[in-house]
């Protein structure tokens, strides 16, 4: 089935690589048009040229998503420029590093729960603020992960702000339900994909084996594994679906 999100508006956040730049690709490639931001531009620009090359319509932006102003700024120039809005991947964040609980400075916490979290948050407020002025309904999506809903050694910071994610977003799903807005808001919780962030990791042979072992489906998923629930989200199709959790983990989590 092509163009299943045909004439909508995509903000894409962390678009510059792995599952951003793969959704960004799926959700053009599906007739949308594309704003595509990443805290490093140039590599926002690098998915924007290759929407475009491809025949589509896009455009970037560098973008720190913990930084309001700019969450207004961005927001604005969508109101200017598109003149709608329809379609918000949250997708940018950061790992947790591997660090024990012990090793774990305040510092970092906060570092990892501002751009998991906080950046999500700004993300669905600005994103569900123009979708019910212009009064087209819309899609949040917003990027958790299965260790949102269970824990992992090393990743104290991780699991709390993707657990925010999981059910901050249930929380807008119901206030955008009892405000008639028609604005959906649902999570995706990846499995182990390869991506940059997980890179250094999987790229260990102890650890890799073990992510595999981990996953019944016997290998580890792809950006576009996760670009493609994405499409679904984002789509038309799931107009019944909000406030709800989308796993995508190879059966992870049903060990």
């Amino acid at each position: 089935m092509a163009g299943r999100v045909e004439g909508k508006v995509a903000l894409v956040t962390g678009g510059g690589s792995g599952i951003g730049r793969a959704s960004a690709l799926t959700l053009a490639r599906e007739g949308a048009r594309l704003v595509v931001t990443d805290l490093n531009g140039g590599t926002a620009e690098e998915t924007a040229a290759m929407i475009r090359d491809a025949g589509g319509a896009a455009r970037a932006a560098a973008q720190d998503t913990t930084d309001e102003a700019r969450w207004i700024e961005i927001i604005a120039s969508i109101e200017d420029q598109e003149q709608r809005l329809d379609i918000v991947l949250n997708n940018a964040g950061v790992s947790n590093g591997g660090k024990l609980l012990q090793d774990t400075s305040l510092a970092d916490w906060r570092f990892v729960n501002a751009a998991n979290v906080e950046g999500v948050f700004l993300g669905t407020k600005h994103g569900i603020a123009l979708m019910a002025a212009a009064g087209n309904g819309g899609s949040i999506v917003n990027i958790s992960s299965i260790y949102g809903k269970v824990g992992a050694v090393g990743s104290v910071a991780y699991n709390a702000s993707k657990g925010a994610v999981c059910v901050f977003s249930k929380g807008a799903a119901l206030e955008c339900g009892k405000a008639g807005n028609g604005v959906r808001v649902n999570t995706i919780h990846p499995g182990f994909i390869e991506t940059g962030m997980t890179r250094d990791r999987l790229s260990k042979e102890a650890a890799r084996t073990w992510s595999i072992n981990r996953t019944p489906i016997g290998r580890l998923g792809q950006p576009q594994d996760i670009a493609n629930g994405v499409l679904y989200l984002a789509s038309d199709e799931s107009s019944f679906v909000t406030g709800a959790e989308l796993v995508i983990d190879g059966g992870f989590l049903a060990n």
